[in-house]
C-alpha cells in the first residue's frame, strides 16, 4: 500500500506539506512524477512548478535524488522503503489547483500527490491532516474519499483503490456551510464555502430532481455510492470541474436563491448555478466513466488528443438545462432563451467558419484552454457548438424514427457498453452508436456538423418540433441574445470592459464597425464623436447615430492617443431568439422536453 499525509503546514504562506512512503521502490532507482494536467481541463499546466521543497529518506537516512525533466524526480537506489516529503506552494483559486491561507484549504490530487512509477495500481492510504494551533481547532474536511477512521470533523485516514482514484478526489477543508438530500436512494451532500446568504433548502430542493433525471437516464442504480457538490462562493466566480462521485464548484454569490426571495421563480443567475450543477453531475456517466479511448488511461504527463470533446462537453452542455426545463425548474420559454445564447455564440464570431469542431477538440490543449482576445475570430467552442450538434442529432433521430428513440437512447447504449465496461469509446464510436440505434446511417448529417465549418439544419429541425429562430443584430456591446430586444441602429462589433479612463476594448469581432477602424484589444476607448465615453455609457451615445454616418473614435494604445475614423455599416444580424411557432409544440417537442 501506498501511504500519503498531506499537512496545512503553513495555512498564512500557503504551503501544503505532503509525504510518501513507498514499502518496495523500484530496485534501479524509484521515479516519481507530478501529473502536469488534471482530467476534465485540458491544457498543460505543470503542477511540478508549485513544489518548493523537496527531501527524501530511506532507513533514517537523507537518500540522494536528482530531477529527470520538469516534473520528474530520480531517487537513488537503495534497500527498504522510502519516505519522501515535499512543500506544495497552493495559491490557485480556481476549481483546478490548490488553495490555502488561513480560512479555508482546497486541493486537488494532481496537485500535491507524487505519482511513483511503477506503483499506480497499489491501493492507497492518505492521511489528511488538520492545520496545527486553535485557530483551526473547529475546521472540518470535505471529500469524496472513503474514510478509514476519521474523527467527527473527518480529518484522518481515508483510502483510495489506485493513484487515479486518488486524484479524482478533490478535498476542503475549512469552515463550510452544508445540506443534504436524496436521489434514487443516493446521499448527496453540498458544501459552501464563503460568505453567502443562500436558502441552502431550496438548492437542495431543486437540485433532487436534476439529479434523479440524470441516474434515471442512464437507469439505476446510479455509479455511486455517494455524490459531493462542492462550492466556493466569490464574489464574480463561475466554474466547474467533474470527478467520479464528487464536483468542484465557484459561482457568484448573487447567483444563489436567497432565502429572501419572494417567489420560487428561478432567476437568470441562479438558472446558471443550476445548470453548471447539472452539467458536472451528468459528467459522472459522460467523461468520468464512458471516456474517449484517448484517455483509456490517462497518461497525466502529457498532452492526449481526442476529436471527441465535442461530444463529451457538448452533449453535457446540452443536457445540463435540457435536464432543467424536463423537470419543472424553468419553463420552455427560459429553456429556449438558454439555446438561442447558445446559437449566438456560436454564430457571433467568425471562428465557426474556420474550425471544425472535432478540430476545435483536438486543438484544446494550444488554442480552447489558451484563448486569447482574438478567440471568437479563430476558434468555435466543442462546448456551444458540441451542445448544437448534440440538439440536431436528438431532434433528427426522433424525426427520422417517427419518435421511437433519441440521443437519451444513444447515451445509454454507450453507457452499457463503454460505461460500466470500462472500454475507452472510439474516435468514431458515437458515430457508431448513433447510427445502430437508428438503424440507418447518420453518415450526411455528421459528415457536416462535425468535419465540415458548414452551418447546422438548426432552424428545419427547430421548426419540426414547433420552435422559430429568429435573427437580430445585438442591442448593445453586452447583448449574448436569447432574449427578443430591439436592435441597436448601429455598433461597433466589440465588447467593452469597465476601465478608469474609459472603455476597456475586450474582444473585437473582425467583421464589425471596430475592425473597419483600427481599433484593437486592449485599447482604451476615451470618446466617441468628439464626446467622453466609458462601458456604461457607450450604447446610449451610439444610438444617435445610423448608417452612413461618419465619426471618429479617439483610443489610447498604451500611452499613445490615436484618432480613428470610421463610416459606420449597418449592423449584422448575428445573435438567435428562439421562440414557439404559433402552434406551440407538437407531439415530438413535447415529448422533446417532456412537457404536457
Amino acid at each position: 500500500m501506498l501511504r500519503y499525509q498531506i499537512t496545512p503546514s503553513a495555512p498564512e504562506k500557503h504551503l501544503f506539506t505532503v509525504t510518501l512512503e513507498i514499502e518496495k521502490p523500484m530496485p534501479e532507482g524509484q521515479v516519481l512524477r507530478l501529473p502536469a494536467w488534471i482530467p476534465g481541463s485540458y491544457m498543460i499546466r505543470d503542477f511540478a512548478r508549485h513544489v518548493v521543497r523537496f527531501v527524501a529518506y530511506s532507513a533514517g537516512a537523507p537518500l540522494d535524488w536528482r530531477k529527470l525533466d520538469k516534473d520528474s524526480w530520480l531517487l537513488d537506489p537503495c534497500d527498504g522503503p522510502v519516505h519522501v516529503e515535499i512543500d506544495v506552494y497552493a495559491w490557485d483559486l480556481s476549481v483546478r489547483g490548490a488553495h490555502l491561507d488561513t480560512t479555508h484549504g482546497y486541493f486537488n490530487g494532481t496537485c500535491v500527490f507524487l505519482q511513483p512509477l511503477g506503483h499506480e495500481d497499489q491501493p492507497v492510504q492518505v492521511r489528511i491532516q488538520p492545520p496545527a494551533g486553535a485557530a483551526y481547532a473547529t475546521w472540518q474536511v470535505a471529500t469524496g474519499l472513503v474514510a478509514e477512521h476519521s474523527d467527527g470533523r473527518q480529518f484522518g485516514t481515508f483510502l483510495a483503490d489506485n493513484y487515479d482514484a486518488l486524484v479524482d478526489h478533490p478535498v476542503e477543508m475549512g469552515h463550510f456551510d452544508e445540506v443534504t438530500f436524496e436521489a434514487c436512494g443516493v446521499s448527496h451532500q453540498m458544501v459552501f464555502t464563503g460568505k453567502h446568504q443562500a436558502d441552502l433548502a431550496r438548492l437542495a430542493r431543486d437540485l433532487a430532481p436534476v439529479c434523479e433525471h440524470h441516474i434515471r437516464l442512464f437507469g439505476e442504480p446510479a455509479p455511486m455510492d455517494n455524490y459531493l457538490f462542492m462550492t466556493l462562493v466569490t464574489g464574480d466566480g463561475y466554474g466547474g470541474l467533474e470527478h467520479r462521485n464528487s464536483t468542484s464548484l465557484m459561482c457568484a454569490r448573487k447567483d444563489l436563491p436567497r432565502r429572501t426571495d419572494a417567489s420560487d421563480s428561478v432567476r437568470e443567475g441562479y438558472r446558471n448555478f443550476l445548470g453548471l450543477c447539472s452539467h458536472e453531475y451528468f459528467h459522472t456517466w459522460n467523461i468520468k466513466r464512458i471516456k474517449p479511448a484517448a484517455f483509456t488511461p490517462y497518461d497525466l504527463s502529457r498532452e492526449s488528443y481526442t476529436e471527441l470533446l465535442w461530444a463529451f462537453e457538448g452533449i453535457t452542455s446540452y443536457y445540463d438545462d435540457l435536464a432543467l426545463v424536463r423537470t419543472g425548474l424553468i419553463t420552455v420559454a427560459d429553456y429556449l432563451e438558454e439555446l438561442g445564447k447558445t446559437v449566438s455564440r456560436v454564430l457571433r464570431g467568425t471562428g465557426s467558419g474556420k474550425q471544425t469542431v472535432t478540430e476545435s477538440s483536438f486543438d484544446a490543449w494550444t488554442r480552447f484552454y489558451k484563448q486569447d482576445e482574438n478567440a471568437p475570430n479563430a476558434i468555435v467552442s466543442y462546448y456551444a457548438k458540441g451542445a448544437l450538434i448534440a440538439l440536431c442529432l436528438d431532434l433528427l433521430l426522433r424525426r427520422d424514427s417517427n419518435g421511437s428513440c433519441s440521443l437519451d437512447d444513444v447515451m445509454r447504449v454507450l453507457w452499457s457498453r463503454y460505461g460500466k465496461t470500462g472500454e475507452g469509446v472510439p474516435e468514431r464510436g458515437v458515430q457508431a452508436v448513433a447510427e445502430e440505434v437508428l438503424g440507418q446511417s447518420l453518415q450526411a448529417f455528421l459528415d457536416t456538423a462535425l468535419y465540415s465549418t458548414e452551418p447546422l439544419p438548426l432552424a428545419d429541425l427547430l421548426a419540426d418540433v414547433g420552435v422559430q429562430v429568429d435573427m437580430r443584430a445585438p442591442a448593445g456591446h453586452a447583448d449574448m441574445g436569447g432574449k427578443a430586444m430591439t436592435s441597436a441602429p448601429v455598433n461597433l462589433g466589440a465588447r467593452f470592459s469597465s476601465d478608469p479612463a474609459g472603455a476597456r476594448v475586450a474582444v473585437v469581432f473582425e467583421q464589425g464597425n471596430a475592425a473597419h477602424a483600427g481599433v484593437a484589444a486592449g485599447d482604451i476607448l476615451v470618446a466617441v464623436d468628439g464626446m467622453r465615453t466609458d462601458a456604461a455609457r457607450i450604447d446610449e451615445q451610439l444610438a444617435a447615430f445610423q448608417p452612413g454616418d461618419r465619426i471618429d473614435l479617439h483610443v489610447f494604445r498604451g500611452d499613445v492617443l490615436m484618432r480613428l475614423p470610421l463610416t459606420l455599416d449597418a449592423p449584422r444580424a448575428e445573435l438567435a431568439v428562439l421562440s414557439l411557432a404559433a402552434a406551440g409544440l407538437n407531439e415530438r417537442g413535447r415529448a422533446w422536453l417532456h412537457v404536457d
